[in-house]
């Protein structure tokens, strides 16, 4: 199958849609099918055979974040190029609700369209206002896919139809084969927190852990917290007492090995994010990695660590709970160990061997292949799939 597949970011700047896409790609590419990604890029990035830029992307305020896309009329004919030459038997958008590549596509686009939505925003008035001008595009999609039913549920009220909900992938076994890195590790008197993300972006929650790190130092004062990311360390660290900065590690940008490295050496992992998250890729390859999770109870994060039952939660932006939970977990290996396992036994439903087959069941139902289904069958396929009519 020939498959077309949308980025809406800058593939140069890493972030959770990127990573979704990459791995996407690699696995249906591992499977023998002809995989052309179209994303932005500055020209100095160094971009996989499979992927064609669409040139430099600006940064745009969307969804609590600021993201770099791509929109504009030379933006256009590069899309237009692409699906022109591509030949594509189905094109695989994501975020077609944002000012990006997706929605370009969406416009050029003939054949059998896939979109994938992964914005998790209960009061997106920006979405609303948007809805009139990305009407016809949106009626062009043949299939809807949400990352989780927090971003269904966004779809939903924010732009009518329905999706079947199919989370974001991991490749479990690449995290569960990684090495710990020795100084990395931790020791029943020394215990070390992992945490990864952009620093200067508040809702990733890097504050709300930086203000708990006293309390937490005053009941372990051995504790060692890795932070992993881009941004300001200087400021990240400014309201903690001078004493104490000395106990946070700033490891900087981090390659995939070294992430999955990181997750495995950890004794506790802990996300703080405070909104705008509608699913949680951390979450799963902290929990493929073996590493015990502690995660602010966002409703998509509460949902991918099962209620709760595969990672601990603590309530939003209270240093204080995280503070009391993290110490007990910390003091206690045997609950620690109790989380990894149910962790562990949990995450296999993200595995791409999972995830995959379940995307490429989608586009199976919306190419010519579908004809071959019973009609009864197709209908509730349809159904199902929040496709257009026919």
């Amino acid at each position: 199958m020939r498959i077309g597949i949308v980025c809406p970011y800058s593939w140069d700047v890493p972030g959770g849609v990127q990573f979704h896409i990459r791995d996407l790609a690699e696995h249906l590419d591992g499977l023998g099918h002809e995989v052309s990604v179209l994303a932005p890029s500055d020209d100095e990035t160094v971009l996989p055979p499979y992927v064609v830029s669409a040139g430099r992307a600006v940064p745009v305020p969307y969804n609590g974040s600021v993201a770099r896309l791509n929109f504009g009329l030379l933006s256009a004919a590069r899309v237009r190029r692409w699906v022109h030459d591509g030949d594509f038997d189905v094109l695989h958008i994501h975020e077609p609700a944002a000012p990006s590549l997706a929605l370009l596509t969406c416009w050029a686009a003939r054949g059998p369209i896939v979109a994938t939505f992964h914005t998790s925003n209960p009061r997106s008035r920006a979405m609303i206002a948007a809805y009139p001008i990305l009407q016809s595009a949106l009626e062009k999609i043949s299939a809807r896919i949400a990352v989780s039913e927090y971003a269904r549920r966004t779809l939903v009220e924010h732009l009518g139809g329905d999706a079947v909900v199919i989370p974001n992938g991991v490749d479990v076994d690449f995290f569960a084969r990684a090495e710990p890195k020795p100084e990395w590790q931790g020791t029943p008197d020394a215990p070390t927190i992992g945490f990864i993300g952009r620093i200067d972006e508040p809702r990733k929650g890097l504050p709300v852990l930086v203000e708990a790190l006293p309390k937490i130092l005053g009941e372990q004062p051995g504790t060692r917290l890795l932070v992993a990311g881009r941004g300001d360390e200087e400021e990240a660290v400014a309201a903690l007492p001078a004493g104490m900065r000395e106990r946070v590690e700033f490891l900087g940008m981090v390659s995939d090995e070294d992430k999955a490295r990181l997750l495995r050496s950890v004794d506790l992992y802990v996300a703080p994010n405070t909104g705008g998250e509608s699913f949680g890729i951390i979450l799963v390859e902290a929990m493929s990695a073996g590493a015990p999770v502690l995660a602010s109870d966002l409703d998509a994060f509460a949902q991918v660590l099962d209620a709760g039952s595969a990672g601990e939660l603590f309530t939003n932006e209270d240093p204080e709970a995280l503070a009391s939970a993290a110490v007990r977990l910390l003091r206690s290996p045997a609950a620690r160990e109790e989380l990894t396992a149910r962790g562990g036994r949990h995450v296999r439903r993200f595995d791409w061997q999972t995830v995959g087959a379940d995307v490429l069941a989608v586009y199976e139902t919306v190419t010519d292949g579908a004809a071959s289904v019973a009609p009864d069958e197709r209908t509730g396929l349809r159904a199902r799939l929040g496709l257009a009519r026919d």
